[in-house]
């Protein structure tokens, strides 16, 4: 962490294979910050969000990310990268054939843990972060969309990431219940210090829940913007 910042970028260019998709980026975020990142579809937002989490390689400028130097970030680091980030996409991305206990256990053991005593506890403690405890033994089709969500944020919390990435969380989802995601991811940002960066199309939640935004056009990203 360079200061108060989990991620910093100076000067970065955004390649996705020999296309520039975005050109001189400056971009900080600190812990505690809940950012929506905004723009069209194709402005950048996921190329934005792969190079943090290690996905795609920096061309020129400088980053880091979680303590890590992006521009020099080699394969077999890329890993223990993604321990420190939380990543939650918008198709849910669970284990269909095993219970949501054995969904984290599985993350859990991947990831390095080995005492089955607190891998039950930590699955225990996170599931009970996203109001959920009840649910250990059901599978994945058994739950609501938002309940699977919610999974989906408790898998992300397993390792206790120093921030939350999200690429269109509540796109699948419909506006109460994306309402109710956004509640706790906002929840967990201030209550953890969990920095938590949310990609999304939706304007209506923006302006239920404003906070910093940062958007994707024309090849740049723009901080602190504001919208009507």
């Amino acid at each position: 962490m360079i200061g108060n910042s989990i991620i910093k970028l100076t000067g970065v260019d955004i390649f996705q294979q020999k296309h520039l998709v975005l050109s001189n980026v400056n971009l900080h975020i600190d812990k505690n910050d809940f950012v929506w990142l905004i723009g069209q579809t194709g402005s950048g937002k996921s190329s934005l969000l792969k190079i943090l989490y290690g996905d795609l390689s920096i061309a020129s400028g400088s980053g880091y990310a979680c303590g890590y130097d992006l521009g020099k970030l080699a394969d077999r680091d890329v890993p223990f990268l993604r321990r420190k980030l939380g990543i939650v996409f918008q198709d849910f991305q669970l284990l269909t054939d095993r219970t949501i206990e054995q969904n984290l256990h599985f993350v859990l053991n991947a990831t390095g843990w080995t005492d089955k005593k607190l891998v039950t506890d930590r699955t225990l403690d996170v599931l009970e972060k996203v109001g959920l405890r009840s649910k250990l033994k059901k599978m994945p089709h058994e739950l609501s969309g938002g309940e699977q969500q919610r999974v989906v944020i408790a898998r992300a919390l397993l390792n206790d990431p120093e921030i939350i990435l999200a690429d269109e969380p509540t796109g699948n989802l419909d506006p109460d219940t994306s309402e109710e995601i956004v509640m706790l991811l906002k929840q967990i940002s201030q209550q953890m210090g969990t920095a938590v960066v949310v990609a999304t199309h939706d304007y209506h939640i923006i302006r239920t829940f404003p906070s910093r935004i940062i958007k994707c056009e024309n090849g740049k990203v723009l901080e602190d913007v504001q919208i009507a």
